[in-house]
């Protein structure tokens, strides 16, 4: 017996491993009558091998946190009460496994927030004020080709120019590029340049956030030819092979399929037809399109395979050296090389990690695939790119992966799917139903994350998955990798032609799937509450493997139904104010102005949940409109209300402007109203949008939503939230008591 009371450990005996066992003496005396705190240290007991998995998670709630208060007090504050509950647990009691827990959770959290808010300000570069015209000179840093809009995307070097940003990214037309425009080339040029666009409504996409971490100081089209000062050093620009490579497969390839085999082989994405783009998103196979996990592991898998069976036909190389390890090495290669060869996304950056892992992991003969390896990826992102953590990239592809693997570490999982001998037809059978499996696990994973930042959500991606995925990692990638080798004789073109039919069936797949009936779900933007609640639940059911991972089934519910009774707004109104939309009662949107573009139109539909097309505002029945601006009546809950909305420069009279502003309760308008419009609510002109961004307003509830209120008051925005009204809308999220809306006959 051991001086604890527990049995030994001598061979042939029945007993448990000392560092295994859960020992009494890790609880404090005085948490003797604590059976909560009792029964809590003995899950983490059985659960201490879980517990890594939540470095990430703890790190990332103080990146979120960051994200969210938008205050540098806030952050303060955070970080002290986090760093001050860590020095609690720390000085309370030891070999506690709850205390140790928490110490390690709330110090990360508090590294989490600090980590961000110093790599905001490391990022920090300046921003144009205002859109200017410009003659300048630029070092190209980087070329994105986006030939699907008939133009090149160019991120410049502006050096020590005294007006512009030091980094600005540039769309020239394609009659104005040419082969020079390779990085490290000096050149010449005249654009319009404008700040980074903000979120034109509440939840929207906020482009502007975006550039601050890329440090892009501005964004802008070419105006005419672009003169080159200076070539670039051909050996260096890395591009000039991509963009070389990416023609060579459409050349090989017409139309859609050589586009989409561009993307696999380049990363480049810009030939892709607008409408195979949103067929792929819509069928739930856009994941092909993004260079990430499943293009990086056929590539490893196929360059390790094939390192291996080359090795091993030489005898004195199989029996001198561990060819698994030299496979590796060379599978690590190629993952670098292909990584590079895509432009080094952060998605692709991410998946080579995890790939190069795996390698490792296999050299040392440990199992690859795992959480921890997740974690372990996850964590690297997140200390060399924490803003990278509110993106649906980093969401869509770590939740996936951890969907998956969680899956396949259950037990009963993995014996249902494990190989053991039986007919054809039922190892078939359980390969398919396997792959329908996973699938659906990670549709259901996914789609929380895509509805909140796409509003939009594919049904039948589980389904269509069971044959794309197979398809393009089986058949596609090597067919290509096959005809690119090839190339070098002259011999690929009848692999071309068959990677061209697999490529031909793959979009035909995708656009047979979006089409059918009830193929995407909708919903407007989702309150973040609900997705933070969604998303706490999938972790907490993932990482955990004892029963009481179904706790995850309380915020769950409660997420979905604060989704379900998320009410869409009645009104969208971007920042600019020129672009009105109006929701009826049979969800059929109504713009202001019919020439918005395809832009802001199909922006407001998917923030509004609709999927269909917008109509003129002027031919609704209780609309009456004329050139210069429309007079709506929406009746919500028996109450009816009048909005007035301007759409023409022309000059109005104050007199008249004042006596409609009247007998409306909303005004809305891109100018600055005088002070003597006064309607019944709210007068949302240029002046308070400036200083709240977008809006939408819900009349059911009388609430409005603010692109400020929903994003915060960062660095990287632009609102001038001086007007006590407009604070009390980012305070409060709807208007304040004096602004209620006066009745119709006051």
């Amino acid at each position: 017996m051991s001086p604890n009371g527990t049995k030994g450990t001598v061979s042939g005996s029945i007993g448990h491993a000392l560092s295994m066992l859960f020992l009494p003496r890790q609880l404090p005396e005085s948490w003797g009558g604590a059976r909560p705190l009792v029964r809590l240290e003995q899950q983490l007991e059985r659960e201490r091998d879980q517990l890594p998995l939540w470095v990430p998670v703890a790190l990332g709630c103080g990146i979120a946190i960051w994200f969210n208060l938008a205050n540098p007090a806030w952050w303060l504050a955070f970080m002290s009460l986090s760093g001050s509950m860590a020095l609690l647990a720390l000085l309370s009691g030891k070999g506690s496994r709850v205390r140790k827990a928490l110490f390690w959770f709330c110090l990360l959290s508090a590294i989490g927030c600090g980590l961000i808010w110093f790599r905001s300000w490391l990022v920090a570069a300046p921003v144009l004020e205002r859109p200017v015209v410009t003659l300048f000179n630029a070092e190209i840093e980087r070329v994105q080709p986006v030939l699907a809009r008939d133009m090149v995307r160019l991120t410049l070097q502006t050096g020590e120019h005294a007006q512009l940003p030091p980094r600005v990214r540039v769309n020239v037309p394609l009659k104005h590029t040419h082969a020079g425009l390779q990085n490290g080339a000096l050149i010449q040029l005249r654009a319009r340049l404008m700040p980074p666009a903000m979120p034109a409504l509440p939840g929207a996409y906020d482009f502007s956030e975006r550039a601050w971490f890329q440090g892009l100081g501005a964004t802008g089209q070419a105006l005419g030819p672009i003169k080159i000062l200076r070539p670039a050093d051909p050996w260096f620009a890395l591009s000039h092979y991509r963009q070389k490579l990416s023609a060579h497969v459409q050349m090989q390839m017409a139309g859609a399929a050589g586009a989409i085999g561009a993307t696999l082989a380049t990363g480049d994405r810009g030939a892709i037809a607008e409408e195979d783009a949103e067929a792929m998103r819509r069928s739930g196979l856009a994941h092909l399109l993004s260079i990430s996990g499943l293009h990086v592991t056929a590539i490893v898998g196929a360059v390790y395979l094939l390192i291996l069976r080359i090795l091993a036909i030489f005898p004195p190389l199989a029996l001198r050296f561990r060819l698994p390890v030299l496979a590796a090495g060379c599978a690590a290669l190629a993952a670098v090389i292909y990584t590079l060869m895509t432009g080094a996304q952060v998605p692709t950056i991410r998946a080579c990690v995890a790939a190069l892992l795996i390698l490792v992991a296999l050299m040392l003969g440990r199992s690859a695939i795992t959480l921890r390896m997740v974690a372990a990826g996850a964590l690297f992102v997140l200390i060399l790119w924490p803003e990278a953590l509110v993106g649906p990239s980093f969401q869509l592809s770590f939740a996936a992966v951890t969907a998956i693997i969680a899956l396949h570490e259950h037990p009963k999982i993995k014996l249902l799917f494990a190989l053991r001998e039986e007919p054809l037809l039922r190892r078939l059978g359980r390969i398919i139903f396997s792959l329908f499996l996973t699938g659906l696990v990670v549709e259901i994973a996914l789609m929380p994350i895509a509805l909140f930042h796409f509003h939009k959500a594919g049904l039948y991606g589980a389904l269509a998955n069971i044959i794309a995925i197979p398809l393009t990692t089986f058949v596609i990638m090597p067919l290509e990798a096959l005809a690119l080798l090839l190339d070098g004789a002259g011999l690929g073109a009848p692999v071309w032609w068959l990677c061209e039919k697999a490529l031909s069936s793959l979009i035909a797949l995708a656009h047979f799937v979006s089409s059918r009936p009830g193929a995407v779900t909708l919903l407007p933007s989702l309150p973040i509450m609900a997705f933070g609640l969604v998303l706490l639940a999938g972790m907490w059911f993932c990482l955990w493997r004892e029963r009481w991972r179904l706790c995850a089934l309380i915020p769950v519910i409660i997420g979905v139904w604060m989704i379900y009774t998320n009410r869409a707004p009645d009104i969208y109104i971007t920042g600019d104010g020129r672009h009105v939309a109006i929701r009826n009662d049979q969800d059929e949107l109504a713009m202001l102005r019919t020439r918005s573009g395809d832009f802001i139109r199909d922006m407001i539909l998917e923030n509004a949940g609709i999927d269909g097309q917008s109509q003129a505002l002027e031919n609704w029945r209780d609309a009456q409109c004329n050139a210069d601006a429309c007079l709506v009546t929406l009746t919500r809950n028996g109450r009816e209300w009048t909005l007035l909305a301007t759409r023409s420069s022309h000059y109005i009279s104050a007199l008249a402007l004042s006596a409609a502003c009247r007998r409306a309760d909303i005004v809305v308008s891109e100018r600055y109203l005088p002070a003597s419009c006064q309607p019944r609510w709210i007068k949302a002109d240029r002046n308070l949008l400036s200083r709240v961004g977008g809006m939408t307003i819900d009349l059911e509830k009388k609430r409005i939503s603010t692109a400020l209120a929903w994003s915060g008051k960062h660095v990287w925005t632009r609102y001038r939230s001086d007007d006590p009204i407009a604070k009390d809308m980012v305070a409060k999220g709807n208007v304040s008591k004096d602004r209620e809306p006066r009745d119709t006959d006051q």
